[in-house]
C-alpha cells in the first residue's frame, strides 16, 4: 500500500523547514519554480499519495507514473494532481523547467461552494495531463508569475487572487484536448477505487432541500459495484490507505459544512437532504466529525 506524503513532510524533504502557519493553515498554498528543485541535492519522491493538490507545468521528456496509468510526456506540460491518486514522475531531460503549486483543499472550499473533485481533471479516472503549445506555454507561466509575485506580497487579499489565478488555470486547461498518450495497467483495485469515488462525488453537490444522499454505506456501493462488501472494503483500503466508510464520512461532512456556511436550510433540512433520520443523528455525526455542533459550525 502506497504512503501518503503530508504537506509537513513535503516541506521537510525540499527544505529542511515549515511555514511557520502550516499547522493552523488548512487552506495553505505555496508556488515555486522547478529550477530551483535542480542540481545534485535535488530528491526524487517515491510512488505515492500526497495529502494536498498540486499543478505542474515542466517542460522536457517525462513519465508519470499515475493511478493505474503511466503517461509519457514530451514538451511542455500542465499536470494536475490530487490527494486521492499515488503518483510520482521520471525525469528523462537532463535539465527540467517550470512553475508548479500546491495546496489543500480548504484553499478552495473557504472561498467558493462545491468540490474541487468535480472538476474534469481532478475527478476519478479523469486524465490530469494537457500538452502545451508554446503559445500555451506562455500564457500558463504568465499565470504561474503571476501566483509568484503576489505570494511575496504585502496584499491584504492576496490569497483570494490566488485563488482567482488557480481558477483561471483551471478553466484555460480544461479548453484544451487532454493527452491520450495513457495506458492503463491491469489494476482491478484501483479501477473499483476510481468507480467508488466517482459514484460518491455523483451525489453530490445537494442543490435543494428535496435532493437526498442516498448511497451511504459500503453495501450501498458495493451493491452498485456487483461485488462483495469485503471486497470493496480491501480495495478502498490497499489504494487509498482509508476505509470505505471515512470517505463517505469525509465528503458527508465536507458538504454539510458547506451548506451550513453557503444556504439558509435549517439544520433538519440539512439532515434530511444528507440521508439522516433524525437531525440528532446528523449532529452526533458532525460532532463526532469536527468535535462541532452544526449550529456552532454555522456561527462561527
Amino acid at each position: 500500500m502506497a504512503e501518503t506524503q503530508t504537506l509537513a513532510e513535503f516541506y521537510q524533504q525540499k527544505f529542511n523547514w515549515l511555514p511557520e502557519n502550516l499547522q493552523q493553515d488548512i487552506g495553505h498554498f505555496n508556488v515555486f519554480r522547478l529550477e530551483d528543485f535542480q542540481g545534485p541535492s535535488a530528491k526524487t519522491f517515491k510512488y505515492s499519495r500526497r495529502d494536498f493538490y498540486k499543478i505542474n507545468l515542466v517542460r522536457g521528456r517525462n513519465v508519470y507514473h499515475y493511478a493505474d496509468k503511466s503517461v509519457e510526456l514530451d514538451g511542455s506540460t500542465l499536470t494536475f494532481f490530487n490527494p486521492q491518486v499515488p503518483y510520482t514522475y521520471e525525469t528523462l531531460s537532463e535539465t527540467k523547467t517550470g512553475f508548479f503549486c500546491i495546496f489543500k483543499e480548504g484553499f478552495f472550499t473557504e472561498r467558493m461552494r462545491g468540490s474541487i473533485n468535480e472538476l474534469p481533471m481532478f475527478a476519478p479516472g479523469g486524465k490530469p495531463s494537457y500538452i502545451l503549445t508554446e503559445e500555451q506555454d506562455a500564457h500558463v507561466s504568465q499565470i504561474f508569475t503571476k501566483m509568484l509575485d503576489e505570494i511575496n506580497s504585502d496584499y491584504r487579499y492576496k490569497y483570494d487572487l490566488l485563488m482567482n489565478y488557480v481558477t483561471e488555470m483551471i478553466h484555460y486547461a480544461l479548453k484544451l484536448e487532454p493527452t491520450e498518450t495513457l495506458y492503463k495497467h491491469p489494476d482491478a483495485k484501483s479501477r473499483i477505487t476510481s468507480i467508488f469515488t466517482e459514484l460518491l462525488e455523483r451525489q453530490f453537490p445537494i442543490e435543494s432541500p428535496s435532493q437526498r444522499f442516498t448511497l451511504r454505506s459500503a453495501k450501498d456501493f458495493a451493491d452498485q459495484l456487483a461485488v462483495h462488501v469485503n471486497h470493496l472494503n480491501r480495495a478502498i483500503k490497499e489504494t487509498t490507505g482509508k476505509t470505505t466508510t471515512e470517505h463517505i464520512s469525509e465528503r458527508l461532512v465536507s458538504e454539510a459544512k458547506a451548506l451550513l456556511k453557503h444556504t439558509n436550510w435549517n439544520v433538519s433540512e440539512i439532515s434530511y437532504c444528507l440521508g439522516f433520520e433524525e437531525p440528532a443523528h446528523f449532529n452526533n455525526f458532525f460532532r463526532k466529525q469536527t468535535s462541532q455542533t452544526p449550529s456552532s459550525f454555522r456561527i462561527v
